[in-house]
């Protein structure tokens, strides 16, 4: 192992303003800076995060969860801007240890956070104003199909076309894996030229952490308030129109370990002092997690992570 750090001098400077870029954005707005621990007793549950234990504990994936925590005693607007820890995630785009920038603002719905991050964007990377689209007219362009109601065959169908899944009889993929597929692999590489692209609405299966609405028609479907951004073909940012009720986010706890249990995966415990904070009381609130290496990567137009970190994964 080489003792040289993994980014250039030249590229740690900036990210050091980079850095100091963030933060003088949020003061302008008078959002409050955070920090949450690191070793975190309740952590997420999603099927598709690892998180490093240690002990009883767990180095935190995001700071999501003593965030609202923060926001449900009455913090008022807040960020965070830290270390976060995802097991298993090396890369050209993934350091198991990386940088996430996470801001809530109580009393706003995810519409009016999506113009805040439009903002920032536009301040740390020169870039144009964003689009906005929803996930249904992606789907609709790109293969003429209503992603919403679509049967799992059709899905099948579209994916082998584009060579995305080899054999029907090794796909062990739901409707949700099928979509996952279909748009990283057929449309997210076109996301984001020449200025950022907004998703929102995905599928209320897919809605983590946030609200869900029905989008009515002659077939009405329920949809998740949720948003991304892309841009210049990479994921920058997800957000919530926040989900507030304790009953629902204790079941979709519940509901994701199930999910583990059938994949084989580590069962791990309900965060009960977030469900504790929601019944509290958690008013309407949006929030939205980047990865700020990302960022800088595409600020300095490096194609690998490592060129923006001191150390990266193998130097570490």
């Amino acid at each position: 192992m080489s003792w040289r750090p993994s980014a250039s001098l030249h590229n740690l400077r900036h990210r050091a303003q980079f850095l100091q870029d963030i933060r003088t954005f949020f003061a302008a707005r008078n959002v409050m800076e955070v920090e949450s621990p690191l070793l975190y007793s309740g952590v997420a549950t999603d099927p598709g995060l690892n998180a490093f234990a240690i002990g009883t504990r767990f180095l935190q994936t995001s700071p999501e969860f003593p965030m609202k925590r923060l926001i449900a005693a009455g913090s008022g607007p807040i960020y965070s801007l830290g270390k976060a820890f995802r097991c298993d995630e090396v890369g050209a785009r993934h350091n198991p240890e990386f940088t996430m920038l996470e801001w809530y603002r109580p009393s706003w719905d995810h519409f009016q956070l999506i113009e805040e991050v439009d903002a920032l964007f536009q301040t740390l990377l020169g870039c144009q104003s964003a689009s906005l689209t929803t996930y249904a007219a992606l789907f609709e362009h790109y293969f003429n199909i209503n992603p919403h109601i679509a049967t799992l065959s059709a899905l099948e169908s579209i994916a082998m076309e584009g060579g995305w899944l080899q054999t029907l009889s090794q796909s062990h993929l739901d409707k949700d894996g099928l979509l996952d597929l279909l748009l990283t692999h057929g449309i997210e590489p076109e996301l984001g030229y020449p200025h950022p692209t907004v998703i929102v609405d995905y599928p209320a299966s897919q809605a983590s952490l946030s609200k869900i609405r029905t989008i009515e028609g002659d077939e009405p479907y329920e949809v998740a308030e949720r948003f991304e951004f892309y841009y210049r073909g990479i994921e920058l940012a997800n957000g919530y129109h926040e989900l507030s009720c304790p009953k629902e986010q204790k079941q979709r706890f519940l509901d994701d370990l199930q999910k583990r249990e059938a994949q084989g995966l580590p069962i791990l415990p309900l965060d009960n002092a977030l469900i504790a904070a929601l019944e509290a009381g958690f008013g309407p609130c949006a929030g939205v997690a980047i990865g700020v290496d990302r960022l800088l990567m595409l600020k300095l137009q490096e194609n690998h992570i490592a060129n923006v970190l001191p150390f990266a994964w193998d130097k570490a």
